[in-house]
């Protein structure tokens, strides 16, 4: 992975961490996520006026791609009405690496060195570890930890799908400029069907719509080109250091309550996407 690559996948994380806090911050976390969909179709719009359509090839790995955002976009919004950030996040994020990896092995034919397999051992137990996080009540956040599980999922899938649909389609940028049009559609489409005067509310969230869109929509597409110029689960296991700046808005930002045992959690997950990224050498 060249430097500028790595940078370009840390500048993502960043950005990505951004627009879920913002979402996790609002007081209407459904209509902020709605809000930050609907301000990614914008910016696809924008997008695709200069970039350019993809080539036919991706339409299969489109269609699921848009379909797997879906049920991201869904599962993390179920999460954050009942889970910290700071537990949610790590847990959602961490999870992709291992099963990108998994994936990346048994389908796609990659092979992984022992400091990788090593890697991602560290980032399964720390991901287990956040699992047994508190609340100040005492209660153990299980339905949180399960949603941000399921949440963990789709971002693998979709990872997978959308590194090997943009190599397909011939332009990153065109890729997902497409993407973010067709998931923004659908998602409309599901909240006046689904909730009812949820689409007006989520339209009226100007912050969520450009700050939240905005950042959503950079972050990913740096992504997506990414995928084209590296391995995707080396840009997937990469990308993780968002957690790192997730904990730091929660903490922070958020207020919300801060222990030992979400510092260490957080931290050996974390070495172990900086070890999988080393391990590749």
């Amino acid at each position: 992975m060249s430097g500028t690559v790595f940078a370009v996948v840390i500048l993502a994380a960043a950005l990505h961490a951004t627009w879920n806090a913002l979402v996790k911050g609002g007081a209407d976390k459904a209509a902020a996520m709605g809000a930050v969909v609907m301000g990614q179709g914008v910016f696809g719009v924008v997008v695709l006026a200069f970039a350019g359509l993809p080539g036919a090839a991706c339409l299969p790995y489109l269609a699921a791609g848009v379909a797997l955002h879906m049920g991201y976009q869904l599962f993390l919004i179920m999460a954050y009405r009942i889970g910290d950030l700071t537990q949610v996040y790590p847990i959602a994020r961490g999870v992709a690496p291992l099963l990108v990896a998994v994936v990346s092995v048994g389908v796609l034919g990659v092979e992984f060195s022992r400091s990788e397999l090593i890697a991602m051992g560290m980032i399964s137990i720390g991901i287990a570890s956040i699992s047994l996080v508190r609340r100040r009540d005492g209660l153990l956040q299980g339905k949180a930890t399960g949603l941000a599980l399921i949440t963990g999922v789709f971002i693998a899938s979709y990872s997978i799908t959308d590194g090997q649909g943009a190599r397909l389609g011939g332009t990153a940028l065109g890729y997902y400029g497409v993407m973010s049009v067709l998931d923004a559609l659908l998602f409309a489409a599901t909240l006046r069907v689904a909730r009812p005067g949820l689409l007006g509310r989520s339209l009226r969230h100007r912050r969520h719509l450009f700050l939240g869109g905005g950042a959503s929509f950079v972050a990913y597409a740096l992504v997506v080109w990414s995928f084209t110029q590296a391995p995707i689960a080396l840009v997937t296991a990469l990308r993780e250091t968002s957690i790192l700046f997730a904990l730091g808005i929660g903490v922070f930002v958020l207020r919300e309550p801060l222990n030992l045992g979400k510092v260490l959690s957080t931290a050996l997950t974390l070495a172990g996407v900086i070890f999988l990224r080393l391990g590749r050498g």
